[in-house]
């Protein structure tokens, strides 16, 4: 008898542990599969001029649901146009026009809703956020091509997708981010470095 209830107690104890595990497991793949990084972005290092447009930002990304992704939107504000320009979000050719034929209040306005739209098509394919971020410099095509190949970004991702729809012509690009990479070039179609020139501004948490 004692015996016996020794093994029903053994064998409640696996059952909890093993529960346990199996809940932890699944908390783990929900996480790695959710589409979006768990890089966490707590701050934004950008000029004063892209500051200045903060509110505007705010408003538009309250209004496509993206209020988390304020500081992220700065930085690409940061590398499109430093703030200056009219079309400071260079969001024009996104809405199929020429370049700059947003004002500013337009540009951010379409440069959030886009945002929110690359975002939503992330977590359809469950792709990270790195992913989103390059894909406003690329376009969405840049989702389903991390999609098929592991649903996360890798700067040879980046690369490759460049290479191809350039055809393989390389420019001169003498930034500093590029340089310590590969001596300072790029392909001609987008901006290989895009992750790398807006997480630059961003303060990770």
């Amino acid at each position: 008898m004692k015996l016996k209830t020794l093994v029903i107690g053994g064998s409640g104890l696996f059952l909890m542990v093993f529960s346990l595990l199996l809940f932890v497991a699944i908390l783990f793949s929900d996480e790695q599969d959710s589409g979006i990084s768990n890089i966490h972005y707590g701050g934004v290092n950008v000029s004063a001029e892209v500051l200045a447009h903060k509110p505007m930002v705010e408003k538009y990304a309250k209004e496509y649901g993206v209020e988390e992704y304020v500081n992220i939107l700065l930085a690409i504000i940061q590398v499109e146009s430093g703030g200056t320009a009219e079309d400071v979000m260079q969001s024009s050719e996104s809405l199929g026009l020429p370049p700059n034929s947003l004002s500013t209040e337009e540009s951010i306005k379409q440069g959030v809703k886009y945002f929110s739209e690359l975002l939503a098509s992330s977590e359809r394919l469950s792709v990270d956020l790195e992913s989103v971020i390059q894909s406003y410099n690329y376009g969405g095509g840049f989702l389903g091509y991390v999609a098929n190949r592991g649903n996360k970004y890798t700067f040879e991702l980046a690369q490759s997708f460049s290479k191809e729809y350039s055809g393989g012509e390389k420019v001169s690009y003498p930034n500093p981010i590029a340089i310590p990479i590969n001596g300072g070039w790029r392909y001609n179609y987008g901006n290989m470095f895009y992750v790398q020139l807006v997480t630059q501004y961003l303060v990770t948490t």
